[in-house]
C-alpha cells in the first residue's frame, strides 16, 4: 500500500494541473474514483418523444432488480443535473431507462444523448420489484408508468414458464404507447402473458375509471385473485388505492405502487416567504406550495437532488435559519442546523439555507 502511495504521488506531480484518473480517462471514460459513470451504448427512439438510452456501468454499479430505478446524472450547460428513472431493462442485463421528454433534464436526455455520452449514476434502489415467490399478477400502468412494469415483464416472462401476468395499459393514442409492439409480440409468445391496452383519445375515448370495479371487471375477471402491481400519473394511482382499500377486493389489500411523484397536501405550504440561498448569495420570494429546491432551481441556484419526492435524501442541505413546512404532512419544522429536505418541504416564513 505504501508503494501504491508513492506511485501515485509521482504520477500526480508528472500529471499536474490535471490529476493520474484523468488521463485514465481518455483510455477508458468509465475511470473515476469518485463518481459512478456509465457509458451510453445505444439509443432507441420508441415514440415521438421518448426514447431507451442503454448504457454499460463502471465499476461499483450493482445488478439491478427488475422494477428499480437509480439516480441519473447529465451534464447541461455546464451544470450537472440529477433526476431518477426506471430501469426498463430486465434484471441481469445491462441497465436502461426509458425517458419521456417532459421537463428540462428529461428532454435533453430524450433530444440530445448520442451513444459515446457519459452518464452520472447513483446505485439502483426501490421496493417496486417483484414477489419472491410465483404468483397470478395484475399490473396497472398509466403512460409512462410502464417502464418499470416493463422491466418485470422482460425478466419474468420469457424466464418462467408458470408466469400469469395481465397488463392494462393506459396511454392517450396508440402512437404515445410505450413498447405497443414488442408486448403485443411477448404475448403472442408466451402465453403466460395477456396485454390490454386502453387508449384514451381513441378506441375507448375515456380514461380507465377505477372509481369502482366495473371497468377491471371486463379487463380482467379474476383481478381480485391476482396481486396487483400500480404506476402512474398520481391520480391514476390515488384511484387505484382507493378502489383496493375501499372493500372493492377481497380480503386483505394487496396493491403495491410506485410514485413518481410525492404525495404533497392541497394547500399545505402556509403563508410561504423570502428564501435565502447565503452562499450561493441569492433569495426569492415564494408561495407556500413551492419546494424549496424548485425555488432554489428557479434563481439559479445548483441545489443537489435526486428522485425528487422525498425518498433518497440526496437533496438534504442544513437550514441556517427560518421554518419550514413538510408538504407531504403540513408539518412545520425547523432548528438551526438541521438538514432539510429541499423537494417536499416549502417555506414557512422567511427561510435562510446553507447553499
Amino acid at each position: 500500500m505504501a508503494q501504491l502511495r508513492a506511485l501515485r504521488r509521482v504520477a500526480s506531480v508528472l500529471t499536474t494541473p490535471l490529476a493520474p484518473e484523468d488521463f485514465l480517462r481518455l483510455v477508458n471514460p468509465l475511470a473515476s474514483t469518485r463518481q459512478l459513470r456509465g457509458l451510453v451504448t445505444q439509443v432507441v427512439p420508441e415514440t415521438a418523444d421518448s426514447a431507451t438510452i442503454r448504457f454499460r456501468p463502471g465499476k461499483g454499479w450493482n445488478a439491478h432488480e427488475a422494477g428499480q430505478w437509480a439516480r441519473i446524472g447529465v451534464e447541461i450547460d455546464g451544470i450537472r443535473q440529477w433526476r431518477s428513472y426506471s430501469l426498463s431493462a430486465p434484471a441481469g442485463a445491462d441497465p436502461a431507462i426509458t425517458v419521456t421528454a417532459i421537463g428540462h433534464v428529461s428532454t435533453a436526455l430524450v433530444r440530445n444523448t448520442k451513444p459515446g455520452d457519459v452518464l452520472f449514476l447513483d446505485v439502483p434502489q426501490g421496493d417496486f420489484v417483484l414477489p419472491r415467490h410465483p404468483r397470478p399478477l395484475l399490473m396497472l400502468t398509466a403512460g409512462s408508468g410502464l417502464t418499470p412494469v416493463m422491466s418485470m415483464i422482460r425478466t419474468l416472462i420469457p424466464r418462467r414458464p408458470d408466469a400469469d401476468v395481465v397488463l392494462i395499459h393506459s396511454s392517450r393514442t396508440r402512437a404515445d404507447a410505450l413498447f405497443h409492439d414488442e408486448l403485443l409480440e411477448l404475448a403472442d409468445q408466451f402465453p403466460g402473458l395477456t396485454v390490454k391496452h386502453w387508449f384514451t383519445r381513441e378506441e375507448q375515448g375515456r380514461r380507465l375509471d377505477l372509481t369502482d370495479f366495473a371497468d377491471l371487471e371486463t379487463l380482467c375477471p379474476d383481478w381480485q385473485a391476482r396481486a396487483a402491481y400500480a404506476c402512474g400519473p398520481a391520480e391514476f394511482l390515488d384511484a387505484a388505492t382507493a378502489l383496493w382499500e375501499g372493500g372493492a377486493h377481497d380480503g386483505e389489500s394487496n396493491l403495491t405502487i410506485e410514485r413518481f411523484a410525492p404525495v404533497l397536501l392541497p394547500g399545505a405550504g402556509g403563508e410561504g416567504g423570502r428564501v435565502t440561498f447565503e452562499k450561493s448569495d441569492k433569495e426569492i420570494e415564494v408561495d407556500g406550495d413551492v419546494p424549496l429546491l424548485e425555488a432554489g432551481e428557479e434563481c439559479g441556484v445548483v441545489m443537489p437532488s435526486g428522485c425528487r419526492m422525498g425518498i433518497c435524501r440526496s437533496c438534504l442541505t442544513p437550514l441556517v435559519a427560518g421554518r419550514v413546512r413538510d408538504l407531504r404532512t403540513g408539518e412545520v419544522h425547523g432548528d438551526e442546523g438541521e438538514l432539510i429536505q429541499t423537494c417536499v418541504n416549502a417555506a414557512a416564513g422567511p427561510v435562510h439555507l446553507d447553499i
